[in-house]
């Protein structure tokens, strides 16, 4: 009779892992109080409030005390919170506020969680309703006189991460996801022609596109197609003040979100060619309100500047309110090395009749430079325009 024999090595059992996953999720909001002089008197307690916005599946709203949040500070100081606005229990989240300095100089008065070691972590609120803010965020009797003033309003920027967290198990499959072809398909529309109902004339040319396709994109196109105000004849819409090969740009990005082959378009790599286009665009970008094609072509303005477009550059940031764009012009112009080449140019003639106050600017930033040259041997920090030190060092910038 045989024996049964058994192995001496044990089976071994495979290795299993998860992974907890703890993120922010992340939104925006500004809320602009305007007529700033009316709210004054209301007082204690009584607050102006945004509206709501949504982050992280949670509502929030901003709330802004005229004359303090608390009888204890005798309404010396404004108060400014964030609210959680809708039911929840034990929301995690991280917060930032900011008073925007609205001179353009960036000086912004900011009160963050954002970037910074946290002992008891993030912020909890308990229920609807519960608060994150300052009481003492702003002493009255400056805030009149300071940069944070623009006729008679101020404007207030906040940011809410709320903290989410969950458990990723392995996984023993791999599907992949094709990439979105959303723009590609819509840009093939256009192609064909097929759907149009609306053609554009500028300059000499005509252009079809759809409006469903526009107003989705543009509120500035949403109003002159669909809104109460709208042309009689939405189906034909003459444009006079723009250059027809800008429009194809322009129309080529609704429906692509994306620019062309601007060498192919223009038939040179010319930078002084490109930077002309860019300009152009810009002012299309900010008259149709297509935020991201502004910021498109703000950076590669940026990256563009010459002694002989960076004062015409400059005279376009100013006009459409690209304040890192007239940072970087006005830190470009001030060198010595540049500034009297700069003046030599056509573009500088134009800047100083279109933006006159653009000079003043200048000469306190050449003014400030000069301060910081004399004064470099006692290490004082020069704080710049674009939130740099002499340095080139990334600085915070705050102003109590």
């Amino acid at each position: 009779m045989g024996t049964a024999e058994v192995s001496g090595s044990p089976t071994k059992s495979p290795l299993t892992v998860s992974t907890s996953v703890t993120e922010t999720l992340d939104g925006f909001h500004e809320f602009k109080i305007s007529a700033y002089s009316l709210t004054k008197g209301l007082g204690v307690g009584k607050f102006v409030a945004s509206e709501t916005f949504t982050v992280g599946g949670y509502t929030w709203a901003i709330y802004f005390y005229p004359d303090g949040k608390g009888p204890e500070d005798n309404s010396t100081y404004l108060s400014l919170f964030i609210a959680l606005a809708s039911e929840g229990a034990d929301v995690r989240a991280l917060f930032e506020l900011t008073l925007v300095d609205q001179s353009g100089n960036g000086k912004h008065k900011v009160h963050s969680h954002f970037g910074r070691a946290l002992e008891s972590g993030p912020y909890t609120l308990k229920y609807r309703g519960s608060m994150w803010g300052y009481k003492r965020f702003f002493k009255k009797s400056s805030l009149e006189s300071s940069d944070y003033m623009k006729d008679n309003s101020l404007l207030v920027r906040c940011r809410v991460g709320v903290v989410k967290s969950c458990t990723e198990g392995q996984r023993n499959y791999s599907i992949p996801v094709p990439i979105s072809n959303l723009g590609q398909q819509f840009g093939n529309l256009l192609e064909s022609g097929k759907g149009c109902d609306v053609t554009f004339e500028v300059g000499g040319e005509t252009f079809s596109a759809h409006k469903l396709v526009l107003a989705a994109r543009s509120p500035v196109f949403r109003a002159q197609l669909f809104g109460p105000l709208r042309d009689r004849n939405t189906d034909r819409v003459e444009i006079d003040d723009m250059e027809s090969p800008i429009f194809k740009v322009l129309l080529h990005f609704i429906y692509w979100d994306e620019l062309p082959d601007m060498q192919e378009l223009m038939g040179t790599d010319s930078k002084s060619a490109s930077t002309l286009v860019a300009q152009h665009l810009l002012a299309a970008a900010d008259r149709y309100a297509l935020e991201r094609l502004k910021v498109i072509c703000e950076s590669r303005l940026c990256e563009g500047i010459t002694i002989n477009t960076v004062a015409t550059t400059l005279a376009l940031a100013e006009q459409h309110h690209c304040f890192q764009l007239k940072a970087v012009c006005l830190k470009f112009v001030s060198l010595p090395a540049n500034l009297k080449a700069v003046m030599q140019t056509d573009g500088f003639d134009y800047l100083k009749k279109s933006c006159p106050s653009l000079l003043t600017e200048l000469l306190k930033y050449v003014a400030r430079l000069g301060e910081h040259s004399v004064s470099a041997s006692g290490y004082r920090k020069e704080m710049f325009a674009d939130g740099c030190d002499a340095n080139g060092r990334r600085v915070k910038q705050r102003l109590h």
